[in-house]
């Protein structure tokens, strides 16, 4: 009976709390450089984190990257501006979900599952947050349609970040970054 224990090595959860703060700094930075809340640099912001989102997949390939990632990304977002706290309890939900569809589609071997794993993931925290939006804004939901509409724009940003991750995916691995 040889069974192998689940731990998470040193170098994974460095690699991960490096590139949820990566993730967090390099957004904000896209977000400012871009002029605010217009659609170029709502996409542009996005593109960049699910980019670097499929980068970090690929490099720590083990279950629960994904939820690890939320919870290091949550507690930053907390704790620089104060907010997120009611939408971590969804999104931790959201990261469980999407880790074990990469785990049944194909495991953190298949590029297909983690990129599908991904995109599912950006979908349901939106899903999660629009949700949420829509409990406080019950009384006038006029206004939920343009949170609707700048959440679409942000999510064409994040399918050409799945693409673009996965491009940069492979040549970090040809490099020799990304270890197979």
């Amino acid at each position: 009976m040889n069974k192998e224990k689940f731990y998470w090595e040193t170098r994974e959860l460095v690699v991960i709390g490096t590139f949820a703060a990566l993730i967090k700094i390099v957004s904000f930075l896209v977000a400012i450089t871009g002029g605010g809340m217009n659609p170029i640099a709502m996409v542009a912001k996005n593109i960049v984190s699910t980019a670097l989102l499929i980068i970090l997949v690929f490099n720590v390939r083990k279950f629960g990257v994904l939820s690890l990632y939320v919870l290091i990304s949550g507690m930053i977002t907390i704790l620089t501006m104060g907010r997120g706290l009611m939408l971590l309890p969804g999104i931790l939900i959201a990261g469980f979900i999407c880790d074990l569809i990469i785990k049944f589609c194909g495991g953190y071997k298949s590029s297909f599952a983690i990129i599908a794993g991904v995109a599912l993931f950006d979908i349901f925290y939106r899903a999660i947050s629009l949700s949420l939006g829509y409990l406080f804004m019950r009384e006038n939901p006029q206004l939920l349609y343009f949170a609707g509409i700048t959440v679409a724009i942000g999510y064409i940003g994040c399918i050409i970040g799945l693409f673009t991750g996965n491009i940069f995916a492979k040549e970090l691995k040809h490099a020799g970054i990304i270890k197979e």
